[in-house]
């Protein structure tokens, strides 16, 4: 692909996380000219190693959060429309720990959950009673639980999705770009960008900062600004062991520490275990998952669950920096996940609005309301109109599994699996993925684990990979299922179509 050696946009947004993407779509849709940058892959950061749900986060009405717990809420039922292919209901038990948090406490915060989910599509939550079939790999000793309802979500591929909406709607999509410079001159800044082709200037009418744990070093290197110094940086670490229990549901687990823990299946053969939260010094945000980390997650797990699972039972682990707003709390399971909008920008100058927090279940709104503060600069801006339009793939007849079935039917000739395979990362796009394909030759090479030749060409020219670590662990997992034989060949493929692109 070519580049530009200059470029003129009404937004420059920095940053292809989920919030990124989120407002380079719903900007781009109200007929803004938009540029988006990102470092490195998009959603290579936070946002492809979250705990991967859709949530109105039950802990968080213990923190009397009612604000945020009720938008995230409302915002599940909106991701389960738009992207019925990437958001999916689960149902989550959490056994009754007496000693740390009693049965009226737990009952009232789940009733309060599901009447400030208002008007939902999912079951409302209620008490079990657990017995030898019920138990589901819990130890015996557990004879109470509660249960209710949210949703998992692909993040990585949710970012993709925001992405590819934004581009098809006209919004230039610019991952592995790094913005080394950008001034106000007068009402617009004047910006550089660097990247394989060499640099970019851009003029832009407004600037959105928008790289998560790394928007300090942004404003202060990038822009020239003063760090706000706004910011709690901390780390979260999840592990994938072999699967510990039947069954489809999810646990949430009171540690004795009072977080939770949330376990739950993923990927068919394995179980996802998270999350921590550590502190980190902000003048270093490197990111690895500790052997502390690790040994505290399976202490959480063995308390629990009948199969023990130690460090030597993870298969892989990964970790995100989440960038809260510093509220003042010491605790950092304390500290809200709720969003900052910081606006800085005078009458007749080149707005910077930069984005603080967040989480990934209320990115879309971020969005929304990321354009309302930016009206005065934009009076013409269109209407708000992504609660009602599905994302790339998420216009899907009926439900999941009856469009796999029915294109499994169409293509007679290849595995139902597969078939599954594609309609969780591309819905209704999956035809267009398949091309004219009727059996497996027609694919081209198999790697493993479902992928395809067909299918890394499709990630390459539509979705923007690169290299092979793009698609084993962002737009797909199979990095768990692929031996290291075939991932070797996947990266030679990749890099001989790289040269060719």
């Amino acid at each position: 692909m070519g580049f530009e050696r200059h470029m003129e946009t009404d937004l420059l947004i920095i940053g292809g996380g989920i919030n990124g993407a989120g407002i380079a779509r719903d900007a781009a849709g109200r007929g803004l000219r938009v540029v988006l940058v990102e470092q490195g892959d998009l959603g290579s950061g936070t946002s492809s190693a979250s705990s991967k749900l859709i949530h109105g986060g039950l802990r968080y009405l213990e923190q009397l959060q009612f604000r945020l717990v009720t938008e995230a809420l409302r915002e599940r039922e909106v991701m389960l429309r738009i992207a019925p292919h990437l958001v999916r209901p689960m149902r989550f038990v959490m056994p009754h720990a007496p000693h740390l948090r009693p049965g009226w406490m737990i009952r009232c915060g789940l009733f309060l959950y599901d009447q400030l989910a208002g008007r939902r599509t999912l079951p409302a939550s209620g008490r079990l009673k657990l017995d030898a079939t019920s138990r589901s790999g819990l130890k015996p000793e557990h004879t109470h639980a509660y249960a209710y309802s949210d949703c998992w979500v692909d993040d990585a591929r949710l970012v993709i999705g925001n992405a590819r909406a934004a581009a098809d709607l006209g919004a230039r999509i610019m991952p592995r770009t790094t913005c080394i410079d950008a001034q106000r001159q007068g009402n617009q800044w004047c910006a550089r960008l660097q990247h394989a082709g060499g640099e970019t200037d851009v003029a832009a009418r407004a600037i959105i900062n928008a790289a998560g744990a790394w928007a300090d070093r942004v404003r202060s290197q990038s822009l020239g600004l003063k760090a706000e110094g706004l910011l709690k940086l901390v780390q979260g670490s999840h592990i994938v062991v072999p699967r510990l229990y039947a069954g489809e549901h999810a646990f949430i687990i009171q540690n004795d520490d009072r977080r939770v823990i949330f376990v739950y299946p993923y990927e068919h053969d394995y179980t996802l275990i998270g999350t921590t939260e550590v502190g980190l010094d902000d003048e270093s945000i490197a990111c690895r998952t500790s052997p502390a980390e690790i040994d505290y997650l399976c202490r959480g797990v063995n308390g629990y669950l009948e199969r023990q699972v130690s460090a030597s039972d993870v298969i892989w682990s990964y970790c995100g920096i989440r960038a809260l707003v510093d509220d003042g709390a010491r605790d950092p399971s304390r500290t809200s996940r709720d969003y900052l909008l910081r606006l800085d920008g005078k009458p007749g100058e080149g707005p910077l609005l930069s984005v603080l927090g967040g989480k990934i279940t209320t990115y879309r709104r971020l969005a929304e309301r990321t354009l309302e503060k930016l009206t005065p600069w934009f009076p013409d801006i269109g209407r708000p109109w992504t609660a009602s339009a599905t994302l790339p793939g998420g216009d899907i007849k009926g439900d999941i599994e009856g469009y796999s079935e029915t294109l499994s039917e169409r293509h007679s000739m290849l595995p139902g699996g597969l078939i599954r395979a594609l309609v969780r990362r591309h819905g209704s796009r999956t035809p267009e993925v398949l091309g004219a394909a009727r059996s497996l030759e027609d694919l081209g090479a198999h790697f493993g684990g479902h992928l395809y030749e067909r299918e890394v060409d499709y990630f390459m020219h539509a979705e923007w990979a690169l290299d092979a670590d793009d698609v084993l662990w962002r737009r797909t997992k199979t990095g768990l299922h692929l031996s290291r034989d075939q991932q070797g060949k996947l990266r030679a493929y990749m890099a001989r179509r790289a040269l060719a692109l």
